[in-house]
Formats: C-alpha cells, structure tokens, sequence
C-alpha cells in the first residue's frame, strides 16, 4: 500500500503526458471499481477472514483501537515490516481503510480488480506521482482513512527508520490528523521473499491521534512535526514489541 515519498518529488516532478494518461485511466476504472455494489461485499469478506483466521493464527493482540476516530478524515500511519501489514489493519476499525498500491498489481485483472474493491488505487512507485497525491487528498478531502507508511518501504527491526516529510505534507494540505501505529511479529509471521506466512505472535498498538500541522506551515515546521510522528511511532511499535515479550 501508500509508501511515503519526498514531498518535493511528489508536488514538482514533471512527467510525460502518456504516463499521466495511463495512471489516469487505471485510477479512474479503480474509482468506479470501488464505487460498484461489490465492493462492499468484497471488502467485508476480507475483513471477516482477517478478523476471524488470521487474527486467531498469529494470536494478535490489539491496543489503542479507540484512537482511530470514528467520522472525519484520517491518516493511518502505521510502521512497515511485512506484506502482512496493511491486511492486517483493517478489523481495527469499522470504517473502510483506504490505501494507494503499486500500479504493477493492477496490471492483472483478477488481482487489480480485488484490491480496487478493497479501496485502493494505484500509484507509480518508481517515479514522482502527481496524480496519486490528488487522489490521496481527494479521498481524505472526502472524510475517508487513509493508510499510509511514513517510512516508505519495508525496514526490519523495531526501531523506526527516517520518515519521509510526505505525511506531513499530505495532513497539512488536507488537515487530516494523523494516527500511529505500531505492529510487532509480522515481520516474523512473513519476512521480506516470502510467500506464505508462517505462525508467529502479532502485536499491534494504536497512538494518540496528533493533529496536523499548519496548514502552510513552514519546512521548519513540517520537519518538526515529522520528528513528533516519529517518536509516537517508535513508542507505539515499542508498545507492540513489549506486549509480545510479555
């Protein structure tokens, strides 16, 4: 799902009008994917199987889940340790957690077509993605969470990489509040190269929601408040990896 870029990248780099066009056409079929009447349907059923096999295989334990608001816009900001982290997010709250993925995943349309349902849109990873942050202001714009991961790709361990600043960019823009969460024992369950998941402990902690930073704010400001989200981050998953020492 979302993986943080530089927030210069993503508002300044030129692109060419056929690779717009393109990204543009398969986020407009992801749009009226996601607005058809399966995707309800889809959607809940991934959240039962999640909620109720998976949740039960890595013994997962939740805390904080009160922290994700119930109406409004919202940033899900959680660490990233394993393909297993944006799935097993979304029994954490009864609203529909949407996300941007990888353009290639669309590419097959059996798999595009599940994970357009499930709310995603796609974005291009390898390049600078105008289009992709319109869409991520426009669904937040319309109340929606959004999942996004502050440290961009997959790291390993516990201790929080460098965030990228887009977080912040993307709630000053959008005064969305940003949530963040830490997930302990995915990176266990199904490490990096992968393909199945093996039994292992998940933890996952919920911060104190914090609020967005001004919305023109300085770049002082903005990496200020990036140093705030990481030390939230780093408490929740330190919370996560805790729960599951103890």
């Amino acid at each position: 799902m979302v993986e943080d870029k530089r927030a210069a990248s993503q508002e300044g780099a030129s692109r060419t009008d056929g690779g717009e066009g393109a990204s543009a056409t398969r986020q407009d079929w992801a749009r009226r994917t996601n607005a058809a009447w399966t995707a309800p349907l889809v959607y809940g059923t991934v959240r039962f199987l999640v909620r109720w096999v998976l949740w039960p295989y890595f013994r997962t334990g939740t805390v904080g889940r009160e922290n994700i608001p119930a109406t409004g816009p919202v940033i899900l900001a959680p660490v990233h340790r394993s393909n297993l982290d944006s799935v097993m997010l979304s029994p954490l709250t009864r609203r529909k957690i949407r996300a941007l993925a990888k353009e290639s995943l669309f590419r097959l349309p059996p798999l595009g077509w599940v994970i357009a349902s499930l709310g995603a849109f796609p974005v291009q990873r390898e390049s600078a993605d105008r289009g992709s942050m319109r869409v991520a202001r426009e669904l937040l714009t319309d109340g929606n969470v959004l999942l996004v991961f502050p440290e961009g790709t997959r790291h390993d361990g516990d201790a929080v990489a460098e965030l990228y600043d887009g977080t912040a960019w993307l709630s000053a823009k959008t005064q969305a509040p940003v949530v963040p969460v830490g997930i302990a024992g995915t990176g266990v369950a199904m490490p990096t190269g992968s393909r199945f998941p093996r039994p292992a402990r998940v933890q996952i902690v919920v911060g104190s929601m914090i609020n967005p930073p001004p919305a023109k704010g300085t770049r002082r400001a903005l990496t200020a408040w990036t140093t705030d989200l990481s030390e939230a981050l780093q408490a929740a998953q330190d919370g996560a990896s805790a729960q599951i020492r103890n």
